[in-house]
């Protein structure tokens, strides 16, 4: 059975820093592309930044230099450290394979950037 599980969200202020992790299980974690996405209200679900299986990464233009995905072979868990969080930031964050697989998506973790 295929589970993927994120938690690290919160509430936070404008600035502010957060770290989200994403445990996977049931898959070769080594051999898949992995993704965060979100979602905001009334807004489509986005990619927010991928990783590679060989490590390459690639981020959406809107958190190029301030959002960092990493990944954690031994643990299988992927990660995005979110820093300079702003309110258009506010949304569920997600964690998928690249591209995403529809029974995959779990129930995400809630991020708010508020002051």
């Amino acid at each position: 059975q295929v589970q993927l599980v994120e938690s690290g969200g919160g509430l936070v202020q404008p600035g502010g820093s957060l770290r989200l992790s994403c445990a996977v299980s049931g898959i070769t974690f080594s051999s898949y592309a992995m993704g965060w996405y979100r979602q905001a209200p009334g807004k489509q679900r986005e990619l927010v930044a991928g990783i590679a299986s060989t490590g390459n990464t690639n981020y959406a233009d809107s958190v190029k230099g301030r959002f960092t995905i990493s990944r954690d072979y031994a643990k299988n868990t992927v990660y995005l450290q979110m820093n300079n969080l702003k309110p258009e930031d506010t949304a569920v964050y997600y964690c998928n394979k690249r591209p995403p697989r529809l029974d995959y998506w779990g129930q995400g973790t809630q991020v708010t950037v508020s002051s």
